[in-house]
């Protein structure tokens, strides 16, 4: 399942985040990508301790875990701190699947990758190419979203970056732990949790939103990891 989400950040936060990272220096990308990543891996990226990177991936994180559609689709558990990269003069990341663990530098904490995340900082009409393509078993999907909008999708799935071409593809992207391990049961608890959200619009009131919201809440109970 993969999930739009729109407006994590405003456009001003955007020009904000964009002014802050193009002054500050890049290194190459492979130095966090894993064996098999590292081979097909071609772009720049801050260093994992950037006390910049760190600070705007603060500020990214307060962003999801504030915005209800990421809320509802991820149900995060833990957040890996986001990470930033870019993508020009021709650089890409050829097809790959993100590591099943991730430590967090500088800690003994580790994450499982239930899902991945690519918040966008670059408008699409600023570079051509850099498009994200994730493969699974729903088909393959070709992504390119405006500037502060993010793309959530499962980190067991065969993804790329194309080459940009022109221009710069600036980008977050990070990964969580979900309290919900399986995807199929992460995507009926979507469905069920969109489907309350509208009847509390359309029918507020109805005593059915009481029965499916504790339908819900079970679900979650019985499903969760932790």
């Amino acid at each position: 399942m993969l999930i739009e989400v729109p407006d994590v950040l405003s456009k001003e936060e955007v020009k904000e985040f964009r002014r802050i990272l193009d002054q500050t220096e890049w290194v190459d990308g492979k130095a966090t990508a894993g064996h098999q990543g590292a081979r097909v891996k071609n772009n720049m990226q801050l260093p994992e301790s950037h006390p910049v990177g760190r600070a705007l991936g603060d500020r990214i994180v307060q962003a999801v875990e504030s915005h209800p559609l990421f809320v509802s689709a991820a149900l995060p558990l833990k957040i890996y701190p986001p990470l930033f990269n870019r993508y020009e003069g021709g650089q890409s990341f050829g097809d790959h699947i993100d590591g099943s663990i991730r430590r967090i530098a500088g800690t003994k904490e580790y994450v499982r990758t239930d899902l991945s995340v690519t918040l966008f900082l670059s408008e699409p009409d600023e570079y051509d190419g850099g498009e994200l393509i994730v493969r699974d078993t729903y088909g393959t999907k070709e992504v390119k979203l405006p500037a502060g909008h993010l793309i959530l999708y499962p980190s067991t799935s065969l993804h790329q970056v194309t080459p940009v071409t022109r221009g710069a593809r600036v980008s977050s992207f990070f990964w969580l732990q979900s309290f919900i391990r399986q995807g199929d049961q992460r995507s009926l608890l979507f469905d069920l949790d969109v489907a309350i959200q509208q009847l509390n619009e359309t029918a507020a009131g109805n005593p059915s939103i009481v029965t499916l919201t504790g339908v819900y809440h079970n679900l979650l109970r019985t499903w969760s990891d932790s």
